[in-house]
């Protein structure tokens, strides 16, 4: 078995519906940057990304801190000079574009090239 199987492939939860814990809510300020999260973000309980950590997820789409989140994932940020793909979480029925994507994951997501994946 080669190290990347034991990994959660992000691609296994498009159009899947995914229930968040949210560990930095909307409006949170990183505790090691000084970066304000524009979005509710977390991470899917007992996944494993190639970074170490679980896979993580905006939550977007909810003008609310919230502690946990269940939605369905419509796309994936993922990160082409990074190892740490970002599932993009919205209530049931919501749409967004890509580019509203990109305006709302920008406070953390300018800092990495990455393509978003859909379907």
């Amino acid at each position: 078995m080669t190290t990347k199987n034991k990994f959660t492939d992000s691609k296994d939860y498009l159009n899947k519906v995914v229930k968040v814990k949210i560990d930095r809510p909307l409006n949170s300020k990183h505790d090691k940057f000084n970066m304000i999260y524009k979005a509710n973000y977390g991470f899917v309980p007992g996944t494993l990304s190639p970074d170490g950590e679980e896979l993580d997820v905006y939550v977007l789409g909810v003008d609310k801190p919230v502690k946990e989140f269940i939605g369905k994932c419509i796309a994936i940020i993922h990160r082409t000079n990074d190892n740490d793909d970002k599932l993009i979480v919205v209530p049931e029925g919501f749409d967004i574009s890509d580019k509203e994507i990109r305006d709302q994951t920008n406070f953390q997501e300018k800092w990495f090239k990455s393509v978003i994946i859909r379907k």
